[in-house]
């Protein structure tokens, strides 16, 4: 038994890595930052520090990773693995599905089983970028293969991994803080075989229409609420931020708002969606984990993107009929957030007062000034500076 993950950062190593070690499946990293692979071959193992509970850490051996430059050992990985992962960022996902394309290829003349792949990505249909990319670029002699040989599903990933600190890291400078959670839903109905056999913590969900999207409307708005205006009000920690009073009253109006039009668009109670919301403010609560505002607010220009957390949240909302008046505060902040060490902040405050709000609104969020969403933020700016957020 034997796995391909694509990426080898926090995530790949603290929970995809994680669970295929502990259920005794071998895998191999496929990671495109040459001294990251360098190094995990170097060392050949981590450590993964579950946060809050130190019984549960777990030293990963027998690590090894490829180089994107080691195209033939790729191709050769895909034709022969159980189960292909990635975990690269969902903006990265295009950079693999060369890979993905040639070892299905390779995999259809000497190994024809059926193979799935199983997105871990905080990302809009992950899934469905990959299967369009790759059934773009496969070679026609191979397209049948693929279509009736391989599925491509999501997995939702609700387990964080945080930074180490700089003491953790001259310990072990792949060491991984993850959050003590452990399951791991994914998509059952586009499966064409059955997942790894004895995987850990799997939770196939086979009514899986909104859960991925459920997720990232719901725990991603509000963890983008909490960065920026938890930046704004000169927070380090997302825990301490998230105690705030200030910050709970703007979630509670966040999570209702985002609850509502979700409960709309996939027909189910709202009393159930309100209590899923409840796991996303523990979560964001818990001083467990130790996880700064930078890192949660960094590249606010992406963050604020027509499909992303503040954003696609508040236009979800005007299209069930939701006026998304506690998401337009977030976005007025996100909007004000400055980090002089992040570039795309330093852009966006460029644009802010070199440009104006439009400009912002129109290039980084795709919105029409002059359209109700634009409009309402622009309110709402007007209101953080009568709060004294901003000036």
């Amino acid at each position: 038994m034997s796995c391909v993950i694509f990426g080898a950062g926090k995530i790949a190593r603290g929970f995809v890595g994680h669970l295929l070690y502990l259920s005794k499946i071998d895998f191999t990293f496929v990671e495109k930052v040459d001294s990251l692979v360098d190094l995990i071959n170097e060392r050949g193992q981590y450590t993964v520090n579950i946060l809050g509970d130190a019984s549960k850490n777990t030293l990963v051996t027998g690590a090894n990773a490829l180089k994107f430059s080691q195209e033939d050992e790729i191709y050769d990985a895909i034709s022969k693995a159980d189960c292909i992962f990635n975990a690269v960022g969902g903006k990265n996902l295009g950079e693999i599905v060369p890979f993905l394309t040639k070892g299905i290829e390779k995999r259809a003349k000497v190994n024809p089983k059926p193979l799935n792949i199983v997105t871990c990505e905080n990302w809009k249909l992950p899934a469905d970028i990959l299967r369009k990319g790759i059934s773009e670029s496969i070679s026609p002699e191979y397209i049948e293969f693929f279509e009736n040989n391989v599925g491509i599903t999501e997995a939702v990933i609700m387990r964080s991994a945080i930074e180490s600190t700089p003491d953790m890291l001259a310990k072990d400078p792949l060491v991984v803080n993850a959050q003590d959670f452990w399951e791991f839903p994914y998509d059952a109905s586009r499966l064409k075989v059955p997942m790894p056999e004895g995987m850990i913590c799997q939770k196939p969900i086979y009514e899986f229409t909104g859960f991925l999207e459920r997720k990232f409307y719901t725990y991603n708005a509000a963890n983008g609420t909490t960065s920026f205006v938890g930046a704004l009000l000169g927070y380090k920690y997302i825990a301490d931020a998230a105690h705030d009073e200030r910050i709970l009253e703007l979630l509670d109006g966040v999570y209702r708002e985002t609850a509502t039009a979700l409960s709309k668009k996939h027909n189910f109670p709202f009393d159930e969606q309100w209590a899923f919301t409840r796991t996303s403010l523990n979560k964001l609560q818990d001083r467990n984990i130790v996880d700064y505002i930078e890192r949660n607010a960094r590249d606010p220009m992406r963050k604020l993107g027509k499909d992303d957390r503040l954003v696609g949240s508040a236009r979800l909302c005007l299209e069930y009929g939701v006026k998304p008046n506690s998401l337009a505060v977030a976005i007025a902040c996100a909007m004000h957030y400055f980090e002089e060490s992040d570039e795309f902040a330093v852009k966006l405050a460029e644009i802010r007062e070199n440009e104006g709000y439009d400009a912002i609104l129109t290039k980084v969020c795709d919105v029409k000034p002059e359209s109700e969403l634009g409009i309402l933020v622009k309110e709402k700016i007007e209101l953080i500076k009568k709060w004294g957020w901003i000036k």
